[in-house]
This record gives C-alpha cells, sequence and structure tokens, in this order.
C-alpha cells in the first residue's frame, strides 16, 4: 500500500506548500484536507490522483489546518466523512450541505476500509489512523495532540507498530521511536531536524507530492 502526501508545510518543485495536512492511504482513502482547497486540489491534480476512486475521508480534528481544503468533496463520488464526535457545529454544517456526503461520528476505535482502523477519538479532541501492513502496522497522525505516545499505546493494543507518519507537535519523547522501521514527521513537528539526525537510518524528509511505500 501507498501512502501520498498531497499537503504539507513543504513541497516538492512542482506542488505548491502551505500551513496543513493531508495525504491518501492506499487510492480512496483521503485523511485530512490541508488548510486550502485550490492548493489541496492543485496538488492532488499534478500527482494525477483518481478522484473517482476516492470513497472515505477521515478528518483528524476541528483546525482549519486540517479541514480548510474539506471543498474537495465536489470533486468526489459518493464519500463518507468520519469525524471526531466533538467536531465543531459549523463544520458539521457545511458537510450536511453536500448531498455526496455521508458524514459518519467517530468516538471508539472502528474500521472504515479494509485494513484501515482509526483510532477512536482520544480525549474527545483527535483521532488517528492505523494502517495493517504485512510488516506491522503504520500510525497515519493529523497534529498528535493527545500525544504520540498516546496514540503508540493505543495501535500497540492491536500489534507492533513499525511506522509513523505525520504531525507530532510537541512531542519529545523521541526515544519511543527507537524501534520503529518508519519515521516521517511532517507538518507541525516541533522536534523535526531532531528526528531526522537522531533517526537518520529510518527517518524520511515530508512534503507534499512525497510517496511511501507502507
Amino acid at each position: 500500500m501507498r501512502l501520498t502526501i498531497v499537503y504539507d508545510n513543504e513541497a516538492v518543485v512542482r506542488l505548491k506548500s502551505g500551513w496543513g495536512f493531508s495525504c491518501l492511504v492506499g487510492e480512496n482513502v483521503l485523511f485530512d484536507t490541508g488548510a486550502d482547497y485550490k492548493t489541496l486540489l492543485f496538488n492532488m491534480q499534478q500527482l494525477k490522483i483518481d478522484f473517482a476512486e476516492i470513497n472515505t475521508i477521515v478528518l483528524s480534528h476541528a483546525h482549519g489546518d486540517h479541514t480548510g481544503g474539506i471543498e474537495i468533496v465536489r470533486q468526489l463520488g459518493d464519500v463518507r466523512v468520519f469525524v471526531p464526535s466533538s467536531f465543531f457545529p459549523p463544520i458539521r454544517r457545511l458537510l450536511s450541505g453536500f448531498r455526496n456526503v455521508e458524514t459518519v461520528e467517530v468516538t471508539t476505535m472502528i474500521e472504515i476500509v479494509e485494513g484501515i482502523t482509526t483510532t477512536g477519538e482520544i480525549d474527545r479532541t483527535e483521532q488517528s489512523l492505523i494502517v495493517q501492513t504485512s510488516k506491522g502496522l503504520v500510525i497515519v497522525t493529523g497534529c498528535s495532540h493527545p500525544g504520540v505516545d498516546t496514540i503508540m499505546s493505543i495501535a500497540e493494543e492491536h500489534g507492533p507498530v513499525r511506522g509513523i507518519i505525520g504531525g507530532f507537535h510537541g512531542f519529545d519523547r523521541l526515544g519511543l521511536l527507537g524501534d520503529l522501521e518508519m519515521i516521517v514527521p511532517c507538518h507541525c513537528t516541533k522536534h523535526k531536524r531532531r528526528i531526522l539526525s537522531e533517526f537518520s537510518k529510518t527517518s524520511s524528509h515530508c512534503a507534499a507530492g512525497m510517496i511511501f511505500e507502507l
């Protein structure tokens, strides 16, 4: 399975950057939508992503740098949008205005498509994804407001974690990353340079346009 970064603070040459995060997991699950619809649309078009394949969107939390591009649903067919149950009313109302959108409120861990599970809403703030691969679990995070350590603990209840991709926010207990095979700090990660330095063999730079084999 591939994971494609479509929106990030940094971007490869032909794409646009912006403060926010979005990635495509496999062919049909869009995780977060960045801060700006036009930038998200441009990047997805440049990456030749097949909009017809996307039938699921997962919004990690309600902040605008992860939900601002939600109008991408205009480019899609019928789509389920998974949101934490504590989501702000304005975003709920916006989603209800799209006829092709089915909004699914998330409280507990559920499988959204085969092999991809949401952690459930953690601390009434945020959800992350747990992706099953042949080598172990890979976590996909938005901003990790509940803490990378908390998210990893939840995922580890379901098997060994081999990787984590996304925003780590201010997480600084870097020793917890020592056993991972794939570390990709994106977006809001405060200690990005330190992570890339201390885990030079297992970590990777993140930018819109980059593709990772899970």
